[in-house]
């Protein structure tokens, strides 16, 4: 592949010059990006040390690290890296990582490195839509000055003439960008180079500058607001955040599998032939970590076998009943009486009775949950519903707003925690403000209004946006003194307890551009997903991706003749990716929207290797797969498939 390396060391001569009169260096090196990717570092710290050696230079240490203009990953690294009598850092990379480095380091950086053009993309990665204002970026070849975003008129053919002491006429607060320009390339000896350019920067009609500028900027403010990382999909929410929510009819079969929840399947405890009514216990939980499982319907229990899940993509028990259509109660669904005379171990046992588990997906049992190792003083309610096209959770705070504080106000008793934050993202205001008028005069609950971003919803994404705190590696949400559920998760606690009803049904998103009608639906648990498609229309047309989830989280279906769980929040059906997977460029793209903060290129390159020590010690097990990575990833790379490889592999390792 072209190599788009885009520094080269300074020559002997140069770095003679430039070191002269200066001691005691600490030196850092960024590995190059924008070329083949290997795990070997670069040799231009060697060369340097060399050099400076020669010139009868002290030199403190030295650090070679990916991504050097990646700024929150080099603060993070630069906190203890740079030993006491350090005098000067030397920095071997593009201007982008010495502009980086010298914002950071507290000390004089010395530029060890020219900046080389090309001709590659760079600097736009994490927005929406491409830089166009020059057609190609100039960052380097205007040494990391853009012309574009830095000056106050957006010029790209040079001066103005406008400037006055170097600032410029329309902001006198702000440095003359061209003034910049010309200065740093004169001192890096790169005039003449830059004046000779063969393509000229001149062409300002092809894009409204003055939109570059300010998208350019936001994204500047923006890019750590609330927490690292994240990715702005196309939301695709108009296919059904208009549609009412209905209940969809009930099926003539359900199969309702015995694992919905992390952790063991639970013991099927009926038998073919058996009558069951709604709500009637099936299934017994198996442990410590499991959820009982109960009727969605009454009828009879036509068979105990496996079936297949629609996450696992294999067989798992289920039981499979023949509905009657009467909906009888079981004796058991009775309401538990006024939340005040509840104690909260009596509210954990309703909970772990109604088979409640986290139903924002990952379903882990919720009466475990509400019972954490460490007090806890806020709980945090997701309603973000980041997810691209899913619009269940929304439909779930217009139309049980009452349900879910009651289901708060159980958690905060339960838990002892003093506060009750209902988080919503920015691009639900009905919903912000229903809520917001029904807490009003509820002193400990508020309503968070969240800027749309994913994955905002991911439990540790969400307390560090909100809170402020970040869960160590390793951590739980309660180590940092909180506990965040899915609002449909709280609403079934309001059920279990003001109505003795178990986790039966859910509201789930049935869309996607191939899905002829799309809705939003309370169903029960149990309901083929084949029943919802068919109900909803069908498909547009036979070319199409159908995912039990969100696009970005959910699990691809194979057949569907699988069954709706607890924590199915939606069924999507959209056009299929075809894109064609390439050798990594080593970009970085993936390490800048890791919201866990971590280098997911080289979890690929561990798996080919079978490295697992390797993944380990970069913290694969932190990564919440969110598919930030794969997502933005320039060589569509699946880079998800290596994580949960490497994943596998460390939990077996001894």
């Amino acid at each position: 592949m072209e190599n788009y390396t885009k520094y080269k060391l300074k020559s002997s001569d140069e770095l003679a010059s430039v070191l002269e009169g200066k001691d005691n260096l600490f030196v850092i090196a960024c590995n190059k990006c924008f070329k083949e990717f290997d795990t070997v570092d670069e040799p231009d710290c060697d060369e340097f040390l060399k050099i400076a050696a020669e010139q009868g230079k002290t030199v403190t240490g030295s650090a070679k690290v990916d991504f050097l203009c990646n700024k929150m990953h080099t603060e993070r690294k630069l906190q203890d890296l740079i030993p006491e009598g350090t005098e000067h850092v030397a920095v071997i990379s593009c201007g982008l990582g010495i502009q980086t480095v010298a914002d950071l380091a507290g000390k004089p950086v010395i530029a060890a490195s020219n900046t080389l053009n090309y001709r590659g993309h760079h600097g736009m990665a994490l927005t929406k839509k491409s830089c166009d204002a020059c057609a190609q970026c100039y960052l380097n070849i205007t040494g990391g000055v853009c012309p574009i975003v830095d000056c106050s008129k957006s010029l790209v053919n040079g001066q103005c003439g406008g400037a006055k002491n170097g600032k410029c006429e329309v902001d006198p607060n702000k440095d003359c960008a061209w003034e910049k320009i010309y200065q740093r390339l004169a001192k890096q000896g790169r005039l003449e180079e830059f004046l000779n350019q063969p393509v000229q920067v001149r062409d300002f009609s092809k894009v409204n500058f003055k939109v570059i500028n300010e998208y350019v900027k936001s994204i500047r403010d923006d890019r750590l607001n609330g927490y690292y990382g994240g990715v702005h999909p196309s939301e695709h929410k108009e296919f059904s955040e208009h549609i009412a929510l209905k209940k969809f009819p009930e099926p003539k079969t359900l199969v309702i599998s015995m694992s919905q929840h992390l952790g063991a399947p639970a013991n099927p405890i009926v038998q073919v032939g058996d009558t069951v009514k709604v709500g009637q216990k099936i299934g017994e939980a198996a442990g410590f970590i499991s959820a009982p499982v109960h009727s969605s319907v009454s009828g009879t229990v036509v068979a105990v076998e496996p079936r297949m899940h629609g996450t696992r993509g294999s067989e798992v028990m289920a039981v499979v009943i023949e509905s009657d259509g009467k909906d009888t109660l079981h004796e058991s669904v009775q309401p538990h009486g006024d939340l005040n005379s509840l104690t909260p171990d009596e509210i954990i046992e309703i909970v772990k009775e109604a088979g409640i588990v986290g139903m924002g997906g990952a379903g882990f049992p919720t009466c475990v949950k509400l019972k954490p190792a460490k007090p806890v003083d806020t709980i945090l309610l997701n309603g973000c519903e980041c997810e691209p096209y899913l619009t269940a959770d929304h439909k779930v705070l217009l139309e049980f707003a009452d349900d879910i504080i009651f289901g708060l106000k159980a958690i905060l008793k339960t838990t002892g925690a003093e506060k009750g934050i209902i988080v919503i993202e920015d691009n639900k205001p009905d919903a912000i403000e229903l809520l917001q008028e029904k807490i009003a005069n509820i002193g400990n609950m508020e309503v968070f209004v969240a800027r749309t971003k994913y994955p905002q919803g991911a439990e540790k994404t969400l307390i560090k946006r909100v809170m402020g705190r970040k869960v160590p590696s390793g951590g739980l949400p309660a180590d940092v003194g909180v506990i965040v559920d899915n609002i449909s998760t709280v609403k079934a606690i309001s059920d279990a307890i003001q109505k003795g009803m178990p986790l039966i049904e859910r509201v789930t998103t049935i869309t996607g551009e191939k899905i002829k009608n799309p809705g939003n639906f309370i169903i029960k648990i149990g309901t083929s997903v084949k029943d919802l498609i068919d109900y909803c229309g069908g498909f547009t047309d036979d070319d199409v991706l159908v995912k039990m989830g969100g696009p970005m989280m959910g699990f691809p279906l194979n057949t569907l003749d699988v069954p709706m769980m607890k924590g199915s929040n939606g069924i999507i059906a959209i056009e299929p990716d075809e894109t064609k997977e390439q050798p990594c460029i080593k970009c970085g793209r993936c390490v800048d929207v890791c919201p866990m903060e971590l280098s997911p290129l080289y979890f690929v390159k561990y798996a080919k290797e079978e490295n697992w020590q390797g993944m380990k010690d970069m913290n694969v097990m932190d990564c919440v797969e969110c598919r930030c990575c794969q997502y933005i990833c320039s060589s569509k790379i699946p880079i998800i498939n290596s994580i949960k490889a490497g994943k596998g592999a460390v939990r077996g390792m001894k």
